[in-house]
């Protein structure tokens, strides 16, 4: 497992964090997809509904997968046993990696803007110099668009355990990208 893929995830499970008691929980899931569907104005409501349902998702495979004792939370080294074991998450990150993308393509041209790629990842609670710079690093059109399947692929990279060099470490990095800080999500 690299480094990279370890501080991707760390920033993640501290954005997921929603109520900031160190844990995850049920609580956590439903406050970041009502969150992140309402940063989405533009888009249908089945768009959203599979945003939120992804979001469930997300949640019940970490409570599948790791809640052995059953106490309903998921601590950072639990979380990072998973998320980081595509044999265990790579189906349940595939369809949150749709369903977010599908979320920024309200006019459902296969095309996502910068607005609404901006407000999404601002809603998780990235810093915009990170998210400008991923958005950046998927090569945007003339027309400032990044295509849907770009930013599944991105997201998917997001949580492999083997890459490096990314676009989606731009979210992590010191270098005036982002800081891997932000508000809790």
């Amino acid at each position: 497992m690299r480094a990279e893929a370890t501080q991707r995830v760390a920033l993640v499970f501290s954005l997921l964090d929603a109520n900031g008691n160190g844990v995850l929980e049920a609580e956590d899931f439903t406050l970041m997809g009502d969150r992140v569907a309402a940063a989405a104005p533009r888009a249908g409501r089945p768009a959203k509904d599979a945003m939120r349902a992804a979001f469930d998702r997300y949640w019940t495979t970490l409570l599948t997968e790791l809640d052995a004792n059953g106490d309903g939370v998921i601590s950072f080294e639990e979380y990072t046993a998973c998320v980081l074991s595509p044999e265990r998450f790579d189906a349940t990150i595939t369809a949150f990696a749709g369903a977010l993308a599908a979320l920024g393509d309200p006019d459902d041209d296969g095309l996502v803007e910068r607005p609404d790629f901006m407000a999404l990842m601002t809603a998780i609670g990235f810093e915009r110099a990170g998210i400008d710079a991923l958005f950046d690093a998927f090569g945007p059109t003339a027309d400032d668009l990044v295509p849907v399947p770009t930013w599944v692929e991105g997201i998917r990279d997001y949580y492999a355990p083997d890459k490096a060099g990314i676009p989606g470490d731009h979210l992590v990095t010191r270098t005036g990208t982002g800081t891997g800080t932000g508000p809790a999500a």
